[in-house]
């Protein structure tokens, strides 16, 4: 894989943040805070890139004091119940953290590649895997390796080797949709967020893990390509989301659930949505269509015309 230099610029609606040592951890930092910072006590440098020795880094291809867990492979999500894409037991996934030297008590940003918006949902469906147990400092680094490399950062040849830790957790289940949960919501009413490409949404086109075409019904469109640029390396202005909110008609701490597929670019919008803009009344529902659309007695509404 050969990873495209990135030099610095901005994007209107763009923009990578900047954020001092003693503020309490924010949902984006930029790479010269991980630069400062990545040696601290009681800050860890999660990788969770994909396929880190398929690349064209050369011999240190690592960041420096980061400990390594790749989104795709390390156990971040799981099948259950046939479902892709899910949450694993919470023994396993509290086993996965610990394993990496990460406890309560640890400040954790999330660095992936920062190629695209739907490879940075790796980062923020982990963001949200620790915010849904109870951990709530934890960061992304905005732009991902791209910003940290083209910023000069120190890289390794090795990866860390982290002593195993206790890590505990306390489920925030108000972040967490249930099936029965966008059912409810289907009939109350609220607000359901499709992250998915415009084309998967109006029921043109479908992943091979969803049953059938379409979307939830009454659902609304906000494509997880307008929340992040792949060009310029930086997630989407709180502006920038909120335009994107208002744009179906979502109103300001609005009761609203996030889905795709299997709750990855669902966690992009429910990140855009939550952490940037700051609803929290955003929750989202990681069995997404894979889940809804597998019993067919649950609707499933083609706005392809077909």
């Amino acid at each position: 894989m050969r990873i495209a230099p990135l030099t610095f610029a901005l994007a209107i609606g763009f923009a990578t943040p900047v954020f001092a040592q003693d503020e309490a951890a924010q949902p984006l930092v930029n790479a010269e805070w991980v630069k400062t910072h990545a040696g601290d006590e009681n800050v860890v440098i999660l990788d969770i890139r994909d396929k880190i020795d398929e690349t064209d880094l050369g011999d240190a291809p690592y960041i420096a004091n980061a400990v390594v867990a790749p989104y795709a492979s390390a156990g971040w999500r799981t099948e259950v119940d046939g479902v892709p894409g899910q949450l694993p037991p919470l023994e396993q996934i509290t086993a996965l953290i610990g394993g990496l030297g990460i406890d309560n008590d640890d400040h954790v940003v999330i660095v992936p590649w920062g190629t695209d918006s739907s490879e940075f949902g790796g980062a923020t469906r982990v963001y949200w895997t620790f915010k849904y147990l109870g951990h709530e400092n934890v960061s992304i680094l905005d732009g991902g390796w791209r910003q940290f490399d083209a910023a000069g950062g120190e890289r390794s040849a090795e990866r860390a080797k982290p002593e195993p830790v206790e890590f505990t957790y306390e489920l925030q289940d108000e972040l967490r949709a249930t099936t029965e949960d966008v059912q409810a919501a289907l009939d109350a009413g609220t607000k359901l967020i499709d992250g998915r490409p415009a084309e998967q949404f109006e029921g043109k086109s479908k992943s091979p893990v969803v049953r059938i075409e379409g979307t939830i019904p009454g659902a609304v469109n906000i494509e997880h390509s307008k929340l992040y640029s792949g060009e310029y390396a930086t997630f989407a202005t709180p502006e920038t989301v909120k335009a994107l909110s208002e744009a179906v008609g979502l109103a300001d701490d609005e009761d609203n659930i996030a889905f795709c597929n299997t709750g990855h670019w669902a966690s992009i919008a429910w990140f855009g949505l939550s952490e940037v803009l700051g609803n929290k009344n955003t929750r989202m529902y990681d069995g997404s269509m894979a889940e809804w659309a597998a019993d067919p007695a649950r609707p499933v509404e083609n706005r392809s015309g077909t």
